[in-house]
């Protein structure tokens, strides 16, 4: 049985009189910073001097200096650089400055599960990990609420560090919402398998296939992009609120037939066979070890995969049906200038 912790069972006073460091003032980078620095805690962040997020930084008000510069400052240190530099920052930057007993953070366990990052044995390395992306971890946490967030341990030489990291959970704003306790492997796995099958590769695919199935057919790209993507959010936003039940409670009854009877015919049998098979890459290394050699390489798939996901056809109609929707400007979750 799961259990739930919230902010009545963090300790604020354990990150009283320490120094947090931020590695990395991106996505997740920003949320972390501001919103400890809202609950008092005392922040400073790392980045690439002279780049695009140390100037977002510095205009936040935060003390900025390189990696090196604070592992040497940093009672705890949450290193949220994207997966792909973290192993070599780490080594050239982090182990050969940080302090003795320090406390190192992560908000995903990919390198240390994977033994891309091997802290020394007296170093205490645990996991804060929102479940979320950090524009909502900020935007959520400045309206009083906040994100769901895990926790883990992966060496504890203090004795202190899983209260030390549910405090730090509490001070992100994941104590509003429910911290719950994992390990390193299963926060791993999971996540990779989520983003793969379903948040992002199976519902960007999914979305891509109805567009152009609709599109092949006859019907214009701008109904073909309502239906299968403006309205995603409308039908994920009552999943999210309630649950399918709920879902289907608002919808129409033909939407709730359709759904049942024809919903399973896409995801079939072959498709769990494949889902299975993936997580076993998952499982095994294959994608970890497929990923590195990719970073290693300069991207090539990757670089020309993101090319041409931007010139889909239903990348073009999505922004010119966007600029008819004046609204979407006005509460934006991503702003490339802030964050």
């Amino acid at each position: 049985m799961i259990e739930i912790y919230y902010d009545k069972d963090a300790d604020p006073k354990v990150l009283k009189g320490k120094k947090v460091a931020i590695i990395g003032y991106g996505s997740q980078g920003h949320a972390h910073a501001n919103n400890l620095k809202d609950s008092g805690v005392d922040v400073i962040v790392a980045e690439l001097k002279g780049g695009d997020n140390w100037n977002k930084a510095v205009k936040a008000g935060f003390k900025t200096m390189t990696a090196g510069e604070a592992a040497k400052l940093a009672d705890v240190m949450m290193v949220l650089l994207p997966d792909e530099y973290q192993g070599s920052i780490y080594k050239n930057e982090i182990a050969p400055n940080m302090k003795k007993g320090c406390f190192l953070g992560f908000a995903h366990g990919f390198n240390i599960h994977y033994g891309q990052i091997v802290p020394p044995a007296d170093v205490n390395v645990f996991m804060a990990a929102p479940k979320g992306p950090g524009h909502l971890v900020r935007s959520e946490f400045t309206k009083g609420s906040g994100v769901p967030m895990l926790i883990a341990v992966h060496q504890d030489p203090s004795r202190k560090t899983e209260k030390l990291a549910m405090a730090y959970a509490s001070a992100c704003g994941g104590g509003r919402a429910g911290v719950i306790k994992t390990t390193f492997r299963e926060e791993t796995e999971t996540d990779l398998f989520g983003e793969q099958v379903v948040l992002c590769g199976g519902l960007v695919s999914l979305i891509k296939a109805g567009f152009e199935t609709l599109v092949e057919a006859g019907y214009s790209p701008e109904m073909a992009y309502f239906e299968c993507l403006h309205e995603v959010k409308l039908i994920t936003d009552l999943i999210y609120e309630g649950g399918i039940a709920n879902m289907r409670y608002s919808v129409s009854n033909t939407a709730q037939y359709g759904d049942m009877t024809r919903g399973p015919r896409l995801i079939d049998d072959y498709v769990k066979e494949e889902m299975r098979d993936i997580l076993t890459e998952i499982q095994d290394g294959r994608f970890a070890k497929e990923w590195i050699l990719e970073c290693q390489a300069n991207k090539p798939v990757f670089n020309a995969l993101t090319r041409m996901g931007e010139e889909h056809e239903i990348e073009q109609v999505g922004t010119k049906l966007r600029g008819m929707m004046s609204w979407l400007g006005k509460s934006k979750l991503v702003d490339k200038a802030k964050n």
